[in-house]
């Protein structure tokens, strides 16, 4: 356990160096995290109280003369089922801290996006969470928000230093075009995502080296990048199906590009095996078996909004910006038998 100069106000953060614990751990315990142990708890609290710490909850708010107890979540697309569960994540744990947030959704326009953060700051929220909807991100530098926190959610920032929670684009995309090579296919189409955004680079990265890996040749002709769409993704995918030499799988590398997919196949009534990155409300109910990327959307919310809770209330912020990786899995959903 470290030591403390004597007279010093107590930090968060000599709590943890008091507990040997992160100042996450700490911050969690504060709010009542049902995750921390017992064990975890009892040692966060004891130093707590030898160093007779208290928690300052609106310490920004104190900082900067007022606190509205609001935090701001910007996101690209609303009806994409993947950012309704993210606002929940978020919302979940700001309820718990007793705040409120406001959502912003901006259809993946820029200029849009910093009207809205704007607004927001104008509105003096406590903090921002974005997804940012471009590679421009000098709009949402602290900086110049007036030392506005400010956490990106599934895109990491572009020259700034701010905290980032991401899925692990690359992975996921990896393990699904190696799961479909296992199955013996060897040409395999990808609907993927524009290529200029990081979330569509990286899964694009991660199947292209699963091919790689397994010693198969990256074939120009079958990578297509396929506006947010599900009636773009089929025509794009019915274009595959009908060449010469079509593919034996589509890997779809988000939810709306593997509806798109699978009509394309229903429709033509192809073989093709079909996987797609994001999971698929009532995917059990398709008429052809399916492989999805899956996480913890939510997650991804909650994880967001506890690193921009943690730079609202915590004295001496993290010096370094933080980056979280949500891990993901590979499911596979076989049709539902019908009765007799």
């Amino acid at each position: 356990m470290s030591s403390m100069a004597p007279g010093r106000t107590p930090t968060m953060r000599d709590v943890a160096a008091h507990a040997a614990v992160s100042p996450m751990t700490v911050s969690r315990t504060l709010r009542g995290d049902p995750r921390v142990s017992p064990e975890m708890r009892a040692r966060v609290l004891a130093s707590v109280e030898a160093l007779r710490y208290r928690r300052n909850d609106l310490a920004r708010g104190l900082r900067t003369g007022r606190s509205s107890g609001l935090l701001g979540l910007v996101v690209t697309n609303l009806s994409n089922p993947f950012y309704s569960e993210l606002a929940l994540g978020v919302e979940g744990l700001a309820s718990v801290n007793g705040m409120r947030v406001v959502i912003g959704n901006t259809g993946g326009d820029v200029d849009r996006e910093r009207q809205l953060v704007d607004d927001m700051a104008s509105r003096r929220v406590d903090g921002i969470i974005v997804v940012p909807a471009g590679n421009d991100h000098a709009h949402l530098d602290p900086a110049g928000l007036h030392g506005l926190p400010v956490v990106l959610a599934t895109r990491p920032p572009t020259g700034l230093d701010v905290d980032c929670v991401v899925v692990d684009d690359f992975g996921g995309s990896r393990s699904a075009t190696a799961a479909l090579v296992a199955q013996g296919h060897r040409r395999i189409g990808f609907l993927g995502l524009g290529r200029s955004l990081w979330t569509g680079a990286e899964r694009l990265r991660g199947h292209c080296a699963a091919l790689e890996e397994a010693g198969l040749p990256v074939e120009d002709a079958l990578l297509r990048s396929v506006a947010p769409d599900a009636g773009a993704a089929e025509a794009v995918a019915l274009e595959l199906l009908a060449a010469d030499d079509p593919p034996t799988a589509l890997f779809a590398a988000n939810n709306r590009n593997t509806v798109g997919a699978y009509r394309a196949i229903a429709e033509t009534g192809s073989p093709a095996a079909l996987a797609g990155f994001d999971d698929l409300p009532l995917a059990d109910l398709f008429a052809a078996p399916i492989s999805v990327v899956t996480y913890d959307t939510g997650e991804v919310g909650r994880r967001a909004a506890e690193l921009l809770l943690e730079r609202i209330a915590d004295e001496e912020p993290p010096a370094h910006a933080r980056l979280v990786t949500i891990g993901t899995t590979l499911k596979r959903y076989r049709p539902l038998r019908g009765p007799g």
